[in-house]
């Protein structure tokens, strides 16, 4: 029998959810908030719990929702009624006018009215809205299909789960979700105080909270959105202009970036970009670029798209921000492999919205190359706003007291000589027992497509390590329970959970066995070839360099690297250790016959599909699964934002399709 809630309290909660909405927007999307937290707290307080006494009063779309509910299993997907393309790209001002330049030519000759706005750096949603509630959020995906994340989005506070004013029985509203840089700086200090890595940036935060499979987990990221244009409508009018739309979608209760201004043509257009290039350090969110679009929606018909992107607008890409900071030292890391890696230590600089302390130097001739001299004021630059990297030094600031750098003789770790081979740029340590290798080897040991040790992170790593627990991968299968449990931050659930991982992972298939050994230039993928072609360690440890080359793909660089780590005596004692803890399987022979059979397929971009399942599937169907695209690949799989793979395939001219094309070609 349904619960009889007194008239008072349903018309409470009603009251108390137009309240919350109205402050929301005028926190979030007006920007002028009229009470103090303590006072909003109160109501959301007051509305949880009248929703607790009364549980008929819950509503999907109540702000009390707004903390996220319990862990679910996976996104379901959700295909776009109108594609969500991705934009053109156009770095300075000769690209802008080439495209301009088409777009005068599309419309025979007009030169229509553009707008700009900023390019929030952050992850492309769709939003869903039924007789004004939100439905249903998704992620853009590969443009035709997105990833369901609407539980997520409801956390979002900025996001109107009922609209204002006069909107269509349908609406579809298409935006960024971003992590403003203050809320960025405020996560990773709480992440660094917690002793947990550090996001890179706020792009990869907000993206990685949107698609978390627990909601609670993506409210406590306070993520913020910025609305922008439209996705299907049906049932009622939307304004006919850019401009229009932006001050329309602000009514309804939609928060936008801000910024946009609409420009009579290209040289109004660039002077405006140069506007926003030049405010944004100022900005609260991190931008990467501007977008400019022909402001009139009646032209983007006629000037129509491409399979991938508009016509009608274009991505103007900021070139990287460059800062001057003071070279402090360069230290230099051993890698996992050995390599030894020189590492700027900088005077803590504010570059792209993020505070950088260092920056790769790559290898000593890179450090040559650009002239660093110890003690050095450089110019820093975040590669593509996110890998920190050095420029080249400002000599004029030179005072005569800086000094070359040069590479060590020995490891810093471990005190071994260093060794330098013919094809590597490179110096590297030799001793695979060097406690940083060991820990770089753990870590690659315990990765989810080698040994898959979801519990061993970097910390455990470090203190078994430092502990003396273990001196070789092997070791890891004799650590009991209690020793496990034994180590700083470790619960005897994760521990426990640990333990079991370890038990699963001793019958591997041999590809995974050999790249979880973590022999140089052996992947995922010439792991497995390497395991299909020999079919037993035994055979494999025992074949010359010439037999190696027989592999598929394993040219004389590859060949000289697995035989010429398989002959040092203390990698076959690693291995005969680990054989008497495991027992790798055969791989499973790929189908002679099937849609795909004698093919070699490439993957590139981001898909729906997991990347794991889609390999299974080209497998299954008789191909094989290349890394790199080469002469001898056959077909390359694009899904969304695929880079240098795609244009090497082009370039080489061997057939690509999307991922509903390589569906269709297994006659799914």
């Amino acid at each position: 029998m349904a619960e009889a809630v007194p008239a008072a309290a349903r018309r409470r909660a009603v009251a108390l959810r137009r309240e919350i909405a109205r402050h929301d927007r005028l926190y979030y999307v007006l920007d002028r908030p009229e009470v103090p937290d303590a006072a909003y707290d109160a109501l959301m307080r007051e509305l949880a719990e009248l929703e607790r006494k009364h549980p008929s009063l819950a509503d999907a779309n109540s702000p009390t929702r707004r903390v996220g509910g319990l862990p679910r299993e996976g996104f379901e997907t959700v295909r776009h009624a109108l594609p969500m393309r991705s934009l053109e790209n156009a770095v300075g001002k000769e690209e802008l006018a080439a495209w301009h330049e088409r777009v005068v030519k599309g419309l025979a000759g007009m030169t229509p009215a553009l707008v700009v706005e900023p390019k929030l750096d952050g992850l492309a949603i769709s939003l869903r809205y039924e007789g004004g509630r939100f439905v249903r959020g998704a992620t853009r995906g590969d443009g035709d299909t997105g990833e369901d994340v609407t539980a997520n989005l409801r956390t979002v506070r900025g996001l109107p789960l009922e609209l204002e004013g006069d909107f269509p029985k349908v609406l579809e509203v298409r935006g960024e979700v971003y992590m403003a840089r203050s809320d960025f700086r405020r996560l990773n200090a709480q992440r660094e105080k917690a002793g947990e890595p550090c996001f890179a940036n706020p792009r990869n935060a907000a993206a990685g909270a949107v698609r978390q499979l627990d909601s609670s987990i993506t409210a406590s990221r306070r993520l913020a959105l910025a609305a922008y244009g439209l996705g299907e409508v049906a049932g009622g009018k939307v304004p006919g202009t850019q401009s229009g739309l932006l001050a329309w979608l602000k009514s309804l209760g939609f928060p936008t970036a801000g910024h946009a201004a609409r420009c009579a043509g290209l040289d109004e257009a660039w002077m405006q970009c140069e506007t926003l290039r030049e405010a944004r350090d100022d900005l609260p969110f991190d931008v990467d670029g501007a977008v400019v679009k022909v402001d009139d929606h009646g032209l983007w018909e006629a000037l129509g798209a491409t399979s991938r992107a508009p016509r009608w607008a274009v991505a103007l890409k900021f070139p990287p921000e460059q800062v001057m900071t003071r070279l402090l030292s360069i230290e230099v890391q051993v890698g996992r492999t050995g390599v030894l890696t020189p590492v700027a230590v900088l005077e803590p600089v504010l570059c792209a919205g993020v505070t950088v302390r260092h920056a790769t130097l790559h290898n000593a001739e890179q450090i040559e190359a650009k002239g660093v001299l110890l003690g050095d004021w450089i110019i820093l630059q975040r590669a593509g706003d996110v890998i920190p990297e050095v420029v080249g030094a400002v000599e004029s600031r030179r005072t005569g007291g800086e000094k070359p750098f040069r590479m060590p003789k020995t490891c810093p770790v471990c005190g071994s000589g260093v060794v330098k081979d013919p094809e590597l740029i490179k110096p590297r340590c030799p001793n695979a027992s060097c406690p940083a290798q060991l820990e770089g080897g753990l870590l690659h040991f315990a990765k989810r497509d080698a040994m898959d040790l979801a519990g061993l992170g970097d910390k455990l790593a470090h203190q078994v390590v430092a502990k003396g627990l273990v001196k070789d991968a092997a070791d890891l299968y004799e650590l009991t329970l209690e020793q496990w449990v034994g180590l700083d931050r470790m619960a005897e659930k994760s521990a426990a959970n640990l333990v079991a991982q370890l038990e699963r992972s001793r019958t591997p298939t041999l590809g995974r066995f050999l790249y979880a050994l973590g022999i140089r230039q052996v992947g995922e993928r010439t792991g497995k070839d390497l395991a299909e072609h020999f079919g037993s360690m035994e055979k494999l440890m025992a074949a010359d360099e010439e037999a190696l080359q027989k592999v598929p793909d394993v040219g004389p660089a590859v060949a000289a690297s697995v035989r010429g780590w398989f002959a040092e005596p203390h990698n076959r004692r690693l291995v005969e250790r680990l054989l008497e803890r495991i027992r790798p399987q055969a791989e499973s022979k790929r189908a002679a016959e099937g849609p795909l059979a004698g093919m070699t397929v490439v993957f590139t971009g981001a898909m729906i599909l997991p990347r794991a399942e889609a390999k299974a599937l080209a497998e299954a169907a008789g191909a094989r699964v290349g890394d790199s695209v080469s002469r001898k690949t056959s077909l390359v799989v694009a899904g969304a934002d695929a880079g240098a793979k795609l244009e090497t395939a082009k370039r080489l001219e061997v057939k690509v399709v999307d991922e509903k094309g390589f569906l269709g070609l297994l006659g799914r």
